[in-house]
Parts: structure tokens; sequence; C-alpha cells
């Protein structure tokens, strides 16, 4: 089993926040286990060169499967994945604006939706799991794919924007970064900056906000789950356990504990490992 990240080359780094490669075999079991993926802040094009999964989302009961490569936006609500017994993807994880700037779709077209990347991307991009599947290692499969994404750049991309790298910061810092502060160093007035974020990343500043701190609490159970929900709530800026319980309820309808019970019973569970990326 295989979970692993890369970071992008200088090139790309503007574009690509990661690239993840989850790998599963399963020899010896004959129900593999779903797994219930919660709302990430991120946009992602992923590639499935062996067996593809079949997704459900939780709400609309909405059920999808047999693609080789997808697209997809934010997520808004819990999807459960069911995965095939040789799953192997390849997952481009954007930086914020970045699949805009890369596909031009306004992003909120993009929520909650798992699209087929062929009717995005030229049909080129079916070679890219084929290249994968050849690929002897995971440095290989960088290389292919960044020769994609340098194609599909060259093709015409939108400039980068300072609203970019200002969203970033949301990313990587564990305060609650005001709207108002964010707009100011984007150059753009409030609304600006609203308007701008959702036509990037889908939805609202603040809504993007409270789904980073939402993960950032999901991730550190996974890293430390001897640590109590008060302490993780503390550390990830919530004021107290109720306020994450209610961030739970709105992203995965379940209490935190209810939650991580069905994620550990997830496939990468069966190899000793947790969703910590």
């Amino acid at each position: 089993m295989v979970l692993s990240e890369f970071a992008p080359s200088p090139p790309l780094a503007e574009f690509v926040r990661v690239y993840r490669v989850v790998h599963f075999v399963f020899n010896d079991i004959t129900k593999i286990p779903y797994k219930p993926y919660p709302p990430k802040p991120e946009h992602c094009l992923s590639f499935y060169p062996r067996d593809t999964e079949t997704v459900e989302y939780t709400n609309s009961g909405i059920k999808i499967q047999n693609l080789k490569t997808v697209v997809f936006g934010q997520q808004t609500e819990v999807t459960n994945r069911y995965v095939g017994k040789d799953f192997l993807v390849f997952q481009i994880v954007f930086r914020p604006g970045g699949l805009y700037r890369l596909t031009g779709i306004p992003s909120h077209q993009l929520n909650n939706s798992y699209f087929d990347a062929e009717t995005i991307f030229n049909r080129s991009i079916k070679e890219v799991n084929e290249k994968l599947n050849d690929a002897s290692n995971f440095s290989e499969m960088v290389v292919v794919v960044e020769s994609f994404l340098m194609k599909q750049i060259k093709m015409g991309a939108k400039e980068v924007h300072r609203l970019d790298h200002v969203s970033s910061l949301v990313l990587k810092t564990d305060k609650m970064l005001t709207v108002e502060w964010l707009a100011k160093e984007s150059c753009l007035s409030l609304r600006q900056y609203e308007r701008k974020f959702i036509e990037r990343m889908g939805v609202s500043p603040k809504y993007f906000s409270k789904v980073v701190r939402f993960e950032n609490a999901f991730r550190m159970k996974n890293k430390a789950p001897h640590l109590d929900w008060l302490s993780i709530a503390i550390r990830c800026g919530y004021h107290d356990y109720q306020h994450l319980a209610k961030d739970y309820k709105i992203f995965t309808n379940q209490n935190p504990t209810a939650f991580h019970l069905l994620d550990n019973a997830s496939p990468e569970r069966k190899f000793g490992e947790a969703d910590t990326y």
C-alpha cells in the first residue's frame, strides 16, 4: 500500500500544491471497505490507470463510476468512495485558483461534482493514464503528469492574480484570517474579493476558511488519536468542543466521534495507515 505526496517542479508550483499517489492492492479481501471522504479545501484532477472508484454522494444519493480521469471542485458533503482490488490514483491537488486558471471554468460550476476530465481537456488526456500504468516508479509518473500540465498551460492559461497567492495563506496558517484583511492584501474591495474568490474557488472565503479549519481538526485526530476533542478544538482555532461539533455536523452529518468511527473502517486502515494528508 502507498500513500505518498510529491512536490511539483518550480515551473508548476504556482498551479499545483502537491501530487498525491494512493495505491491499494487487496489480494485476500472479498469485500473492500468504503471510505467516507469529508470535504477538503482542494480542487483536483485525478488519474486512475488501473481500477477506478465508485463515488456516492451521501446527501443526494448520486452515484458515479468507471471514470478513468476525473475533475472535481470544492465538495461540501461527504462522498463514499468504493475502490477496486488494484486501485491506483495519481491526483493533482491544485493551489487556490490553479484549476480555474488551467480550464477557465468558473469554479462554482464544479462544486460537488465528479466530472469526466475528457469533457474538459482534449482526448490526449487518455494517453496519460496509459503512461502512468507503464511507469516503473512514482518519479516517472510525476514526469508524465507534468508534461501533460505544461502542454495545457502553453495552450493558454489565465494569468495569476494576487488573490491566488493571498488565498493560499488560508491553507498555511492556523489563524482565522478575516475576509477584510484578505481583500486588502489582494488589492481588492471586499465585494470584488468575494466575487473573484467564488469564481476561482467555488465557495465564499468564509466557507472556505471553515473547511480548512475542519480539515485541520480531522487530520489532527488521525495523526494523534490520543488527543481529546476539546484539545483538538482549541488547537485548531475553535472556541470549544461544541463549536467543533457544529462544523462536523455541517460537513459530515455526524458528530466527531461518530464520523471517525466510520473513518476507522476505511481501506487504508487495513494496512495500518490513516488519512493524514
